[in-house]
């Protein structure tokens, strides 16, 4: 279950930016998830709303998760989202997006 684990990085990640800025709540926490992620989105939020239970500067608190869809190139100069065959070569193409797991931003209340 590396669910746990993401959520959890995700959740030291926000927790340790929200400290560092004197942060009295987190409002949203935004999180890209590719889709060669190999997780599913829905069960990493329900895992962090479980670890943040009982931890008051997430009350009321969003987590905004949004797929990343993949794209590939090529040498030959193909670029698109075929992963397997290039389309215009038959050569395997390259992953440059669609495998990440990314915190992208933090919305926090801080004390002025």
């Amino acid at each position: 279950m590396h669910e746990y684990s993401i959520a959890y990085d995700i959740y030291a990640t926000s927790r340790r930016a929200a400290l560092e800025n004197h942060a009295t709540q987190v409002k949203t926490i935004y999180v890209d998830f590719g889709d060669l992620a190999m997780v599913n989105p829905e069960q990493v939020e329900f895992l962090f709303g479980a670890i943040v239970e009982d931890d008051s500067l997430y009350n009321g608190f969003k987590l905004n998760c949004r797929t990343i869809k993949t794209k590939t190139r090529c040498s030959c100069g193909y670029e698109g989202s075929e992963r397997f065959v290039c389309p215009g070569c038959g050569h395997l193409p390259e992953v440059v997006a669609g495998r990440e797991i990314v915190v992208t931003n933090i919305e926090i209340e801080a004390d002025e």
